[in-house]
């Protein structure tokens, strides 16, 4: 391909050696970050379909919610840095900006807050629900069998061409969420459920329903409730990642969104996405001991062993992942309010990251810490089972989700998604009567 100008549109040209055509695809700018090649019409001209397994290479949408360099190691949520977020904002600030596009005003926040926080309670025949399934069934099957019947609940916000009817799910889908997860952990658990407190903010209302009791009273420690609502700050949004491109792709095709966010849940479940947390804690159980690291890092180098390192590198970042550094700070926060001082997985865990950083091979590869890496010892230390992890992401990208969809839902070049495939198949074949198959 080489690349050139007609007027003030830049193109690319592409010559098929087969027949000598030559085609100019137009190239697009965003405003920041790669610009695109405008593919959209090279079947009709051409005949021919990209190749892009995992879509890695390929922009299935604009968007102007986050923005990721992995090579420079930013995220960025309307522009602004995860890091200044993370510091100077809150969980429900932080919805506002994604749903919105800017910050809120004092104002704007106050009702936004109110408005959000008045639907956080579940209709109460959905409460039934829970005891339809095993008291040790995982708490993403739960929830997505819970999130998806919401749809059967609220008939009053599933016209997805009604801005107020997607305003009044997005605030629902947000509030509800955590109050279904800390459901599906009291249920495994054996306990009653706790309804969520309106006097409570998100992250610590959140806590309160996980591990209070009707019992007796229980105080929500506010360096657990600031720890909570950092987590869900950084886990937001992440750009078009594969829960995230569920939620678009079910979206397409006009299902509502309790049926879309269902969908997120279910990819998000996955132990390649949202299950990388949990799977950084039983790597560190396996390890077991800091005297063990060595042994270890042979055997991640070893192409033939079947060991990985879990929590180092990640697909998108080439550099540091920018929510790693406060994650870091995060994880020393909690485990000093608790009064731990000798972790041993968050000691076992801090030599590993040192050793590994100091090696060669991975300074190289730039496999440095994600997210992951001190998000399960976190969770860990607050008491939240590991298979509560995933659930907890669940939580905090809802809102990511939700911004996706509605930004989806309003784009005029919106069409339902329809990816193509490089057929490797039979072509076409006689039939041949029973009786006259050959044995293969």
């Amino acid at each position: 391909m080489a690349e050139a100008k007609k007027g003030n549109q830049q193109t690319v040209t592409l010559l098929d050696n087969e027949s000598g055509k030559k085609y100019d695809l137009p190239v697009i700018p965003g405003s920041t970050g790669p610009k695109v090649i405008d593919v959209r019409r090279l079947y009709g001209d051409t005949g021919y379909f990209t190749y892009d397994p995992g879509f890695t290479s390929t922009g299935s949408c604009e968007s102007a919610i986050t923005y990721i360099d992995g090579d420079e190691g930013i995220l960025l949520y309307r522009g602004y840095r995860i890091q200044d977020l993370a510091e100077h904002s809150d969980y429900m600030e932080t919805c506002y900006l994604l749903l919105n596009g800017d910050l809120p005003n004092t104002e704007q926040k106050t009702k936004f807050v109110h408005d959000v926080t008045y639907h956080t309670m579940l209709q109460e025949q959905i409460n039934s629900f829970y005891s339809g399934f095993r008291r040790d069934s995982h708490p993403m099957a739960v929830m997505c069998g819970v999130v998806g019947g919401l749809a059967a609940f609220y008939h009053d916000s599933l016209d997805i061409t009604n801005a107020r009817h997607r305003e009044i799910a997005s605030y629902r889908l947000i509030a509800k969420m955590p109050t279904i997860a800390a459901q599906a952990y009291k249920y495994s658990v054996g306990q009653p459920f706790v309804y969520p407190q309106n006097d409570l903010g998100f992250a610590e209302n959140f806590l309160h329903m996980m591990f209070a009791t009707p019992a007796e009273k229980y105080k929500v420690s506010p360096t657990m409730a600031k720890a909570m609502d950092r987590i869900l700050i950084l886990h937001a949004d992440h750009e078009q990642n594969a829960s995230t491109s569920t939620v678009r792709l079910a979206g397409s095709s006009g299902a509502n969104p309790f049926a879309c966010i269902a969908a997120g849940i279910a990819s998000l479940w996955g132990p390649a996405h949202g299950g990388a947390n949990e799977a950084v804690l039983d790597m560190l159980n396996q390890i077991g001991d800091k005297k063990n690291i060595n042994e270890y890092i042979k055997k991640a180098k070893d192409k033939d062993d079947s060991f990985r390192l879990m929590g180092f590198g990640h697909r998108v970042y080439k550099n540091f992942d920018p929510r790693a550094k406060v994650m870091q700070q995060t994880c020393h926060e909690v485990l000093g309010e608790l009064g731990i001082k000798n972790e041993p997985l968050l000691e076992l865990a801090m030599e590993l990251e040192r050793i590994a950083l100091e090696d060669d091979y991975f300074v190289e590869r730039k496999l440095y810490p994600n997210v992951d890496f001190y998000s399960g010892i976190i969770f860990r230390a607050m008491g939240i089972p590991t298979s509560m992890f995933t659930a907890l992401f669940a939580v905090a990208r809802t809102v990511g989700w939700i911004s996706q969809w509605n930004e989806m839902i309003e784009d005029p070049q919106m069409k339902i998604g329809r990816p193509r495939q490089l057929y490797t198949g039979a072509t076409e074949r006689d039939y041949v009567p029973e009786a006259k198959r050959k044995a293969k």
